[in-house]
């Protein structure tokens, strides 16, 4: 039996793949702990999961997952300003001593590091223990910081500085990227033909059975109208408002159509007969009950929705959801709206096209959901993971690195400019 340590953010949709492929380790017979925060991990992978709280008292998750009062209304280099300034580094720095905690009081094997959790792969690499990250977006794996040199130097030198506080500045590689491996949950199918490092590993989505509200009317699903599902996640509620009564505009009375539209802060006052508000809803097992998917691109309601082959209309807000939309078109498996100028009409425009069998989005997203399918998913990322143990050893950790990670250095540094494409 050995070790492995997940160190994740309180966001949902960073925890749930990882909770998929800790339950293939933990079925294999692996002791897993986790570092991050404790009631969303026992909400997700189970009342019994061992956690180690690292997460600041005042970033409580939602019932999504995401931070409450992140500002939704925040678009461009404002955004990034604000994710990095705002929220990764201070999380960084208040992660950084409890990950150090955990990894003394647990001793694991292997850590894996979400990449909004960069405090968890600066500190296991200045400890010399084998760490791998967890890319839960495509984002970071196609670069796009590329044409912002600028912006690029200056995120990289708030890791400079982080490391330099929590590491005494040790280590060289870039906690987005390990020089031992990359979890990627996507596949060249959704992917495209990017250029990407050998140590990314293209193992699609993670998907496991999760908490879901069980009072969802099933009954209401019966019939022979095409159904859509609108949602754009919780933490957009604040900034989704105007888009989902826009959307249940669009959606009322639309001919041999039906709706569930997910409104979480009760933004849409009424709607049609044909239209079902929820405010949350048991996204998984719904998606294979549904024709076509409104939302915001977030990575994970658009893998979830390709691996069921159903079409989208993305309408993309911020972060990285601009790049999932992008990929979303590029492979024919939906249509791209404007977030702010997405209107009734555009809407009824958008998800008529995507129903429209002829069109071949359908088929473009059952494409994809076989690409998924054959990847793998948290069998195939436990797979990589236990593929480590033979050269993952559990060092004297209170020594600091070990040999072999000094000898590397070089190497790691270059791995780390191919990685962020310079």
């Amino acid at each position: 039996m050995s070790r492995f340590l997940f160190v994740v953010p309180p966001l949902v949709g960073h925890v749930n793949p990882a909770v998929g492929t800790a339950a293939v380790l933990a079925a294999r017979g692996h002791d897993i702990a986790w570092a991050g925060p404790v009631d969303l991990v026992r909400r997700l992978a189970g009342p019994d999961a061992h956690v180690f709280p690292c997460v600041p008292p005042d970033a409580k998750p939602d019932h999504a997952g995401e931070i409450v009062g992140r500002t939704g209304h925040l678009k461009g280099p404002a955004a990034f300003q604000f994710l990095w300034e705002r929220f990764l580094i201070p999380l960084a720095d208040h992660m950084a001593p409890r990950i150090r905690t955990a990894i003394e009081e647990f001793r694991p094997d292997v850590v894996i590091a979400d990449q909004q959790t960069i405090a968890g792969g600066i500190v296991a690499e200045s400890l010399g223990l084998t760490w791998v990250t967890s890319a839960t977006t495509s984002a970071e794996l196609v670069d796009p910081l590329a044409g912002m040199p600028k912006v690029a130097a200056w995120s990289d030198g708030l890791i400079e500085a982080l490391r330099g506080r929590i590491a005494d500045g040790r280590g060289a590689a870039d906690p987005r990227m390990s020089p031992y491996g990359v979890l990627a949950y996507t596949t060249r199918a959704l992917l495209g033909p990017v250029a990407l490092p050998e140590q990314v590993w293209l193992v699609g989505p993670s998907l496991t059975d999760r908490p879901a509200p069980t009072d969802f009317p099933w009954e209401w699903l019966e019939g022979t109208e095409r159904t859509v599902l609108v949602s754009l996640g919780t933490a957009n509620a604040e900034a989704g408002g105007p888009f989902l009564n826009a959307a249940v505009q669009a959606l009322s009375g639309l001919p041999g159509v039906r709706a569930v539209v997910v409104d979480p802060a009760h933004n849409v006052a009424a709607a049609g007969e044909n239209i079902l508000l929820r405010p949350h809803v048991p996204q998984l097992p719904l998606l294979a009950h549904v024709d076509a998917v409104v939302c915001h691109a977030g990575h994970n309601t658009v893998c979830e929705a390709l691996w069921n082959g159903v079409p989208l209309v993305v309408a993309p807000i911020r972060d990285d959801q601009p790049i999932v939309a992008g990929q979303v078109t590029a492979a024919g498996a939906g249509v791209r709206l404007r977030f702010g100028r997405a209107d009734a009409g555009r809407i009824a425009d958008a998800v008529g096209t995507v129903l429209d069998e002829a069109a071949g989005y359908r088929d473009a997203a059952r494409a994809i959901g076989r690409s998924f399918r054959a990847a793998g998913g948290s069998v195939a990322a436990a797979d990589r993971l236990e593929g480590l143990l033979p050269r993952a050893t559990s060092p004297s950790i209170r020594r600091g690195p070990r040999p072999h990670d000094v000898e590397q250095g070089a190497a790691r540094r270059a791995v780390r400019g191919c990685s962020r494409g310079r």
